[in-house]
């Protein structure tokens, strides 16, 4: 029988695990993502949450609470980010954290619902050390916890209409203290920025007076052509929206993106922010070097 009732859902995932594999072997990195999964558990169950499920390297759970919640998130970061058996050479395993409050439909023992997706999203936003979350668990926190939350960004979820405020939770004590203000976007102000996309011989450029949006797939008709057994007609789009600029895919094999920071995304039938810089490659990953790579990289309006 199912039950209806509102919780706190938190995602947590390894970042970049498949080039954890490949770079360090099965054994190795099974290992690895192992102890994360295991840290996770612990953390959510020590501050009362529940573990739904564990689905390779990531880990569902839910929590009455939105102060206990944030607190098992600090805790997994911790003890992930300061763990020396995660160190490998040129880098350190991390783990990314999405929250949210909402309504869930509780069934066999697993959850779910449009709040479910709204969690996913967090997650999928956040970046290698990162907690973020929305504003229905920000107004539901203490004050000491609030204390630690800034407004970061605005995002799309699919299946809703508008757009919804992104917060990070700075969990480190050094960032807390140096916390930067809340920003507007959420008010409809934006950063003056554009977005270089090359892909072989072809360059474009969005936002900053410049074109709105950019076709990616194998059909004649797109703005760049690239050809593939696992790539759709029309794969993705990138979109310049308001003060963002958003990857959409709509491909049958996804869209994988990989940023500067090691940051590893993987999106199908939905849309991620593009910060910074990085790789994307249409229907499987895609080295930084391969001719099949479409480089991006994000730039400060003078």
């Amino acid at each position: 029988m199912s039950k209806d009732e509102e919780v706190v859902i938190l995602f947590a995932d390894v970042v970049g695990s498949t080039q954890l594999y490949e770079q360090l072997g099965d054994q190795r990195a099974r290992d690895m993502v192992g102890s994360c999964v295991d840290v996770m558990r612990e953390a959510t169950e020590a501050h009362d949450g529940t573990v739904i499920k564990t689905i390779g390297d990531e880990v569902m759970a839910t929590f009455q609470n939105v102060d206990d919640a944030m607190a098992a998130a600090r805790q997994m970061q911790q003890r992930i980010s300061n763990d020396p058996e995660l160190t490998f050479t040129g880098g350190h395993v991390a783990i990314r954290i999405g929250c949210h409050f909402g309504p869930v439909v509780r069934e066999s023992r697993d959850i779910f619902g449009a709040a479910v997706h709204v969690a996913n999203r967090m997650t999928s936003q956040a970046k290698a050390g990162q907690i973020l979350t929305t504003r229905d668990c920000v107004d539901r926190l203490g004050g000491d916890w609030k204390a630690c939350i800034r407004q970061i960004d605005v995002a799309r979820v699919r299946g809703q209409s508008g757009e919804i405020a992104v917060f990070e939770v700075l969990w480190q004590p050094e960032e807390a203290t140096s916390m930067l203000p809340i920003v507007g976007w959420e008010h409809g102000e934006t950063r003056p920025s554009k977005l270089v996309v090359r892909f072989q011989g072809a360059e474009y450029t969005l936002g900053d007076g410049a074109r709105a949006s950019v076709t990616l797939g194998r059909a004649e008709d797109n703005d760049m052509v690239i050809k593939g057994n696992l790539i759709s007609r029309l794969h993705a789009r990138i979109e310049h929206q308001r003060s963002r600029f958003m990857l959409v895919d709509e491909s049958t094999n996804g869209t994988f993106l990989q940023t500067g920071d090691g940051e590893e995304v993987f999106v199908r039938r939905d849309s991620t922010t593009l910060t910074g810089e990085g790789v994307i490659g249409l229907g499987r990953v895609i080295k930084a070097d391969s001719p099949q790579a479409v480089r991006y990289r994000l730039v400060p309006v003078e």
